[in-house]
């Protein structure tokens, strides 16, 4: 009875979030599933009042639901004092955006840390957003200076992908703990208890670096299947055969080896450049980490070259973009690729068609200038070419067909090599994938 009394305890801890975006939302309802009551805070009016009000203002399956699932545990607020009281842990979950010098931007960061002076009750401050490396001396250096003293400091980094963020959490490869106290870090460890991974406690240097390093990594696995389709299109070789006999290999694995359009979204891009920045402050040029942001740069305007390859000068052309949002099963529009092809196309003087089943249409350009539409076959009526940008299922139960002969050209660019080349040509397409013949 006493050990249940005690896990009960544990799973019943006050836990202010701060931050209500991607990763503050998903870690507060996620750590409110796991039976602690945690209020969320933002400072946006708007985003509490649509929280308040039972809706979510980003798509992320199951989010919703799990929100709903635990309104007696899980408050929005804007005030801070109603999300500090009786907490005994403090998340910082607001996003740290490139700076004019590439470096992480921590002004909200900052901001948290600072709102926290006299909140000596809090046993833990646990920063999840993605930070450079010696923030976390600063932090705590900041917390002293608020005179936190007694309160430790955790870095706890997320390793949730979009479009599948609920599952990570609840379902991790492993919890990464870096504390400056042993005691903040065990408190921490509990309270993901009730989730089957492995928790991994280091120095608080080597969790940050942890999470820079794990998306720099998965970058350079894309960045290098792209480097291999352009050599198998140069050699006639199949890129889908390749690196499918390269998955097999044990050592290696079939994950995130699949050429494309290029990667982008909230993590890919900032980790991999605020890693760059981190190693060139301390004098280090790392040249493979270089590359691989290069090459990702060049695929994506790579697209645009093979359409003028086909159609000439783009200028004048009606071009439909098949997908906008940075990945499937996401609305986010951060660093998508659609957007850098949108802002290529308008400037060869095409005009842009778009289609996407969730993406947020930005109020700005290219995506003013564009058209979108509510159906892929909209979007390619009267096309002189279409491009897979997305590589939404929906794409593949298209009439192709019908789509073939709607188009002023049937010219199609799969960036994601989602179709099955013979039958597009089989149906009139002129068609282009990534790497193979």
């Amino acid at each position: 009875m006493a050990d249940r009394q005690d896990r009960q305890d544990r799973q019943d801890r006050r836990i202010a979030v701060f931050g209500a975006g991607y990763i503050g939302l998903v870690t507060g309802a996620c750590l409110a599933e796991l039976g602690h009551r945690v209020v969320v805070r933002d400072i946006d009016p708007e985003k509490v009042r649509t929280l308040q009000a039972g809706d979510v203002p980003i798509y992320e399956p199951g989010l919703g639901d799990m929100i709903a699932g635990n309104k007696e545990r899980l408050r929005f607020t804007l005030d801070l004092g109603e999300a500090l009281e009786g907490a005994e842990v403090a998340y910082v979950c607001v996003d740290t955006p490139p700076s004019v010098s590439g470096d992480a931007d921590l002004s909200r960061v900052w901001s948290v840390v600072r709102s926290l002076a006299g909140a000596a009750h809090l046993r833990a401050v646990v920063v999840k957003s993605t930070v450079p490396v010696g923030t976390g001396a600063r932090a705590r250096a900041a917390l002293d200076e608020a005179g936190l003293t007694g309160t430790g400091y955790v870095s706890n980094p997320e390793f949730t992908a979009e479009g599948r963020a609920v599952s990570d959490f609840m379902n991790p490869d492993r919890i990464v703990i870096g504390a400056d106290d042993p005691a903040a870090g065990a408190l921490v460890a509990e309270l993901h208890e009730g989730i089957d991974a492995p928790v991994v406690t280091m120095d608080v240097r080597s969790a940050e670096m942890v999470k820079l390093a794990a998306n720099a990594l998965l970058a350079t696995r894309i960045s290098f299947a792209n480097e291999i389709a352009t050599l198998c299109e140069n050699t006639g070789a199949d890129v889908t055969e390749v690196l499918g006999a390269v998955g097999l290999d044990h050592r290696l694995g079939p994950h995130f080896l699949r050429p494309g359009i290029g990667w982008g979204g909230s993590c890919f891009p900032k980790d991999s450049e605020a890693l760059r920045q981190l190693a060139s402050n301390t004098g280090f040029h790392p040249m493979l980490l270089s590359a691989v942001i290069d090459v990702n740069n060049i695929q994506k305007r790579r697209a645009i070259q093979r359409l003028k390859d086909v159609l000439g000068e783009l200028a004048g052309r009606e071009i439909a973009l098949l997908g906008m949002a940075f990945k499937p099963g996401t609305d986010d529009m951060r660093e998508a690729p659609s957007t850098v092809l949108a802002s290529r196309l308008a400037a060869e003087g095409a005009h842009v068609r778009c289609w996407d089943p969730l993406a947020r249409h930005d109020e700005a350009e290219p995506w003013l200038s564009a058209t979108r539409y509510a159906s892929p076959e909209e979007a390619m009526v009267g096309a002189d070419a279409a491009v897979v940008v997305t590589e939404w299922p929906q794409l593949k139960d298209v009439d192709w067909t019908r789509a073939a002969t709607a188009m002023r050209q049937p010219v199609l660019f799969d960036g994601r090599n989602l179709l099955d080349p013979v039958r597009m040509r089989e149906l009139g397409f002129t068609y282009m994938s990534v790497g193979r013949p």
